[in-house]
């Protein structure tokens, strides 16, 4: 972290514009606000998402601020009884301690989304306990894993998933305490439910608590507009007298001197924050592309790829160009790819583009520099013959251009 005075209190609970329709905090602005309130170090937990975890620690470093890759990811737990109705999933908070984590991380995150069952994305407490190794644990506040079961009288079962999560944690489980007062100053109902609790059974059981703020929105000015959003996601009405979502004015980036009149009677709540950071030492770094090997020779499997594409072709279009003239805008264009080390990166867009047409999952015809490109026509990636429109194929790929191109690719909705 950056040397500046002690700090009292770090962001441990945060969510970006990534957490889709839910988040208002821009990357940028949340680090400019760990700027001017002087933090060393913050977390990003979006909902369910890595998205801007790159970003997130590129910005942050930038600026010498230490950034913590973290998760707010939703867990379902198992029916307590044959026949009960399966419960909502709801979150735990998941902090990457080290490389290990962020990749147990990324694993967690894939498992969110490849499940068949059409539910809302989530992941097990199995998996969660399978992928522990190099994250911390935070409990999820009064809507997290134990709070959602002591608000509905099931004090037992909450005890006992936090018993869970102790074993597969250890030391890197912290009881998560939250206070979002409401415009009167009085506690919000599920805080007030749970925080007796947690607090008695954090003690009972040898447990750390740890402070968080769940921002939402930079400033508390901002509550009407984030409201709208909610409402936005939700398919809801601000004015509606039926239930729907809603934070607070408080659910915005609170300053350490809020947070620690907050929590004037639980000052080791804030000193967890602090020491969270200080076990937190891993940050996303930037690195080429890396793609898994689609043959043994990528050189030579391009070469017939291409040639055989391109017969295959010229036995049933119209010739714009003579048959020779098309073989050598083939043999300069596959020069270049293999010059720039592209030939796996074709073949891969190719086979995914060949097994959605196999698969009669409509694939547009190209669009973009892409389509200048004889190579990918041949491949089948487009079906736009460059000669016939006189495209430049140096638009799409040249020497001059170090990054990998881009092909436009358009999928149909369904079966997507």
């Amino acid at each position: 972290m950056r040397a500046m005075s002690k700090p009292r209190f770090i962001h441990l609970r945060t969510h970006s514009e990534f957490s889709l329709l839910e988040g208002a905090l821009p990357l940028k602005q949340l680090i400019k606000l760990c700027e001017q309130q002087q933090m060393p170090a913050v977390a990003l937990t979006d909902t369910n998402n890595l998205f801007a975890a790159l970003e997130f620690s590129t910005l942050a470093a930038g600026a010498g601020i230490q950034p913590i890759i973290g998760c707010q990811i939703d867990v379902m737990l198992p029916v307590a009884q044959p026949g009960d109705k399966p419960r909502t999933p709801a979150a735990l908070v998941l902090l990457a301690q080290s490389e290990a984590g962020y990749m147990n991380l990324m694993k967690l995150n894939s498992c969110l989304y490849m499940r068949d069952s059409g539910n809302v994305p989530h992941v097990t407490m199995q998996e969660v306990t399978a992928h522990a190794a190099g994250l911390i644990c935070l409990t999820g506040g009064p809507d997290g894993l134990c709070g959602r079961l002591v608000r509905d009288g099931q004090a037992a079962r909450a005890e006992t998933v936090l018993q869970q999560l102790r074993h597969a944690f250890d030391d890197r489980l912290y009881v998560e305490l939250q206070r979002h007062p409401t415009e009167d100053g009085t506690a919000q109902d599920s805080e007030a439910a749970t925080e007796r609790w947690f607090v008695e059974t954090a003690y009972a059981q040898a447990l750390p608590l740890v402070a968080t703020n769940d921002v939402y929105f930079p400033a508390a000015e901002m509550y009407e507009a984030h409201d709208a959003l909610l409402c936005i996601r939700d398919g809801a009405y601000v004015d509606q007298a039926e239930p729907r979502r809603r934070v607070t004015q408080a659910h915005h980036f609170k300053t350490e001197a809020e947070m620690a009149t907050l929590f004037a009677d639980l000052p080791e709540a804030l000193e967890n924050t602090v020491e969270i950071a200080r076990r937190c030492a891993f940050r996303a770094r930037k690195r080429a592309p890396i793609l898994p090997r689609f043959a043994e020779d990528e050189v030579q499997e391009l070469r017939r790829q291409a040639r055989a594409g391109l017969a295959a072709r010229l036995a049933v279009i119209p010739h714009a160009a003579t048959e020779e003239e098309y073989r050598q805008r083939l043999d300069f264009e596959l020069g270049i790819i293999e010059q720039m080390g592209f030939p796996g990166y074709f073949l891969i867009v190719a086979d995914f583009i060949k097994w959605a047409k196999d698969h009669d999952i409509p694939v547009g015809p190209g669009r973009g520099s892409g389509a200048g490109s004889l190579v990918a026509y041949a491949l089948t990636i487009t079906d736009l013959d460059p000669l016939r429109y006189s495209l430049l194929f140096e638009r799409f790929l040249n020497p001059e251009r170090v990054s990998m191109p881009d092909f436009d690719i358009d999928f149909c909705m369904d079966r997507r």
